[in-house]
C-alpha cells in the first residue's frame, strides 16, 4: 500500500471546470477536510498562478488537495511551494522514470522539462485550510499559439500511466513530503528542492509589477525566498515571475 492509499480521499470527475474551485467551494461550505483530492479527466476552466488561465490539452493531469494551513508558518511564503513542487517532481518522475535528466523545478514550484514549462501549481489559502492544485501536460501540450511560452509535455520522455496512475504517484508524493515536513523542518525540504531546481549561477530574470531585476541564482534563504545576485549586490526575492536566461545570452 503506498503512503497516498491512507492519506488521501480520492475523487474523480469526468469533467470540472476547476479542481481548484470545486475544493474552495466545499472548504466554504464547511465541508472541507484535510486528505481531500479532487481529480478531473477534463478541466474547461483551469485556472494557474497569477491570474492566468491554466489550459487543458486533453489527457492532462487536473488535481486539487486539501491540508491542513498549520504547517504554513508565520512568513508570507511558507514552505507549501517546496513541498508541493518536490511531490509534483517526485510523482512525474515515478510515472516515467525516463524523464529523470530532463526534468527540473523553477522557483518556486513550476515543473520545466527541457527548459519548458511542462507543470504548474496554484496555492490557495482557505480559513483552517491550503488549498493546492496541480496541472501538467501530460500526452500533449497547448498550441503554442496559445500560451506566452515553450511548453512540454511529459510523453515526450516515454509513455504516460493513464492520468488517475499518475495522480495517485503525485499524492504519495505530496503526501512523503509534507510528513518530510513536519519531521525534520525546512531545512531538509529547501535541500532537496536544491537538488530538483536550476542549477547555482543560472541567469535569472525576475519581473512582477514594476521589479525587473537581472542577476544569477544564488540559491534559497532559510525561508525560502531566492536570492539573486546582481550588478548591485545580492537581492532577496520573495514573490515575482522568474524567466530562466540562456548561460552567455
Amino acid at each position: 500500500m503506498s503512503r497516498a492509499d491512507h492519506f488521501w480521499q480520492l475523487s474523480c470527475f469526468d469533467e470540472l471546470p476547476s479542481t481548484s474551485d470545486y475544493c474552495l467551494d466545499v472548504c466554504r461550505a464547511g465541508h472541507g477536510a484535510a486528505g481531500q483530492a479532487v481529480l478531473a479527466y477534463r478541466q474547461t476552466k483551469g485556472r494557474g498562478s497569477r491570474g492566468r488561465n491554466w489550459l487543458d490539452a486533453g489527457q492532462g493531469l487536473a488535481l486539487s488537495v486539501v491540508l491542513n494551513a498549520s504547517h504554513a508558518g508565520s512568513d508570507a511564503l511558507g514552505g507549501w511551494p517546496f513541498v508541493a513542487s518536490l511531490g509534483f517532481y517526485d510523482g512525474l518522475l515515478r510515472a516515467v522514470p525516463a524523464a529523470r535528466s530532463r526534468l527540473m523545478i523553477k522557483w518556486p514550484n513550476d515543473i520545466l522539462l527541457d527548459g519548458q514549462k511542462m507543470g504548474g501549481i496554484l496555492i490557495e489559502r482557505e480559513g483552517d485550510f491550503v488549498l493546492i492544485g496541480l496541472g501538467a501536460n501530460l500526452v500533449s501540450a497547448p498550441q503554442q499559439s496559445m500560451v506566452e511560452r515553450p511548453v512540454a509535455c511529459l510523453a515526450q520522455c516515454g509513455c504516460v500511466p493513464d492520468v488517475k496512475t499518475v495522480a495517485q504517484h503525485v499524492l504519495d508524493g505530496l503526501a512523503w513530503w509534507q510528513q518530510e515536513w513536519q519531521q525534520k523542518g525546512f531545512a531538509s525540504v529547501r535541500s532537496a528542492w536544491l537538488e530538483r531546481a536550476h542549477p547555482l549561477g543560472t541567469p535569472l530574470v525576475v519581473k512582477g509589477g514594476t521589479t525587473y531585476e537581472e542577476g544569477h541564482f544564488a540559491g534559497l534563504a532559510e525561508d525560502g525566498r531566492l536570492l539573486l545576485s546582481t550588478e548591485n549586490g545580492m537581492k532577496t526575492i520573495a514573490t515575482g515571475d522568474i524567466l530562466l536566461m540562456e548561460k552567455g545570452a
